[in-house]
């Protein structure tokens, strides 16, 4: 065996460790370029699949054909407002209501698209959007959704504006009728609704309501209350038809002449009610077959109270109560229809078909007001109590779950903050109205029907009845 000797042996072991220190030299830049590398894998790892892409379009094509179809569903409730307006009036004012009908829809679509709109769902500089009229800049807004959101947003739009006209029927002039519904549509409705839904316009601004945590999923303030506060302010300005009153100040019966278009009104409204609710997901997700159901039950809650009590009341099942006992349900939920159990919704359906008869009964008697179809306790009072009971039954907010009052209180001041500025503004556009161009049809013009009288027109050909009341 050989023996190394020391100087032999350390010059060895010298230059072993010169290779080796250069081995962990490259060792060392080796890691340090895989260091520098991980950011960009890391990267590469989180960008989307070809697959996950695919799915995200196809998810935002859903939601936008989910939304379409809401929104026509929805435009299709203008047919069921005209049709329960028509039915429980007389005959001789059938194309006036129908012409009111059509025309707020159209002078509404204008009037929301060139300034609404922006006002509404514009970027906000805390009380309403400065934005998008006329949809300008929508490229940079939102590309090809804010089309979709756009006209689902109209016919909400239209649907608030056309509750004035049941209240207001058999005597305002048409004229008048254009003109105070282009100014909901324009105007009154989207700067409160600026204030409670202003952020789904995804241009990052929220509306005071919306940051102090009101809630109103698809309108039983924002879009029914607002309409049934600006119904009660035109039907106290305009004042009641003639014959309503008789000489002991006691209202008489003013039958409608068509109770099965009634019906029929009421049914196309329930079925479009099914766009209203569940549409205003916005989206094709599970949660809208939820507020299906809970939309569902509060109308059938409301139909049923609502016949009881008017049996009990009455002494017989009013079929007009019954009729507006759906709509109560309808608009009761409309508010809270995401966020109650399916209880929550039977009981808050209920509540308000107890409600619209009672309200009916003491807008009548005992304020005087004539509302020939109900707007006002449909919507108004309805409305109300729906915007209510969220901070009532919230599953996730409400007082009876054990959450509080703070849901409640802010509720609250929605409900009032809707009530003051459409009464307000509408006591101030009726009677504007009324001391300029008039809001009011002669009494000649109401004895013979506005049909004639405003239109030249009958809705049943040869079938003119002149009356004295």
């Amino acid at each position: 065996m050989r023996r190394w000797d020391d100087a032999e042996s350390n010059d060895r072991v010298g230059k072993g460790s010169n290779v080796r220190g250069k081995r962990l030299c490259k060792l060392l830049i080796i890691f340090a370029i895989l260091a520098m590398s991980v950011p960009a894998w890391a990267e590469e790892a989180a960008a989307p699949s070809p697959i996950d892409a695919l799915k995200a379009e196809l998810q935002g094509n859903i939601n936008i054909v989910w939304t379409l179809v809401a929104a026509f569903l929805v435009f299709f409730m203008q047919a069921g407002f005209a049709m329960v307006e028509t039915g429980f009036t007389r005959a001789k004012n059938s194309v006036n209501i129908l012409m009111k009908n059509a025309y707020d829809f159209a002078i509404g679509t204008l009037a929301f698209f060139f300034i609404g709109f922006g006002l509404m769902f514009g970027k906000s500089n805390g009380l309403f959007g400065t934005t998008l009229f006329g949809l300008s800049g929508i490229e940079q807004a939102g590309g090809d959704w804010m089309w979709t959101f756009l006209i689902f947003q109209t016919v909400f739009a239209a649907t608030a504006a056309t509750i004035v006209s049941g209240a207001m029927a058999e005597r305002t002039k048409f004229v008048s009728y254009l003109i105070y519904s282009g100014i909901i549509s324009l105007f009154i409705y989207p700067i409160f609704g600026s204030w409670a839904w202003g952020s789904l316009g995804g241009q990052g601004t929220s509306g005071w309501l919306e940051k102090l945590g009101f809630h109103d999923f698809a309108g039983s303030t924002v879009v029914h209350s607002i309409g049934g506060w600006l119904a009660l302010a035109g039907a106290i300005v305009l004042g009641p038809r003639i014959g309503k009153y008789g000489p002991d100040g006691k209202p008489r019966a003013i039958p409608g002449h068509n109770i099965p278009l009634a019906a029929l009104g009421v049914f196309i409204l329930w079925f479009g009610w099914f766009g209203f609710n569940p549409g205003s997901t916005t989206s094709g997700v599970g949660l809208a077959g939820y507020i299906a159901v809970t939309t569902n039950l509060g109308a059938a809650a409301g139909a049923v109270t609502a016949l009881v009590t008017s049996w009990i009341l009455l002494k017989k099942p009013d079929v007009g109560m019954a009729l507006n006992g759906i709509l109560a349900g309808l608009v009761a939920i409309t508010a809270p229809c995401d966020g109650v159990s399916p209880i929550g919704a039977v009981i808050i359906g209920g509540v308000a078909g107890v409600l619209v008869v009672l309200s009916v009964l003491f807008i009548d008697f005992v304020l005087k007001i004539d509302d020939p179809v109900g707007a006002v306790s449909v919507h108004c009072v309805c409305g109300v109590w729906g915007t209510i009971s969220y901070g009532l039954f919230s599953l996730t907010s409400g007082l009876f779950y054990g959450h509080g009052f703070k849901q409640l209180g802010t509720q609250l001041l929605g409900a009032g903050t809707a009530a003051a500025w459409a009464f307000g503004l509408g006591l101030i556009l009726f009677f504007s109205l009324r001391k300029t161009i008039g809001l009011r049809v002669t009494d000649d013009e109401q004895l013979k029907g506005l049909d004639i009288g405003e239109h030249g027109n009958e809705a049943y050909a040869g079938f003119q009845v002149f009356t004295t009341a």
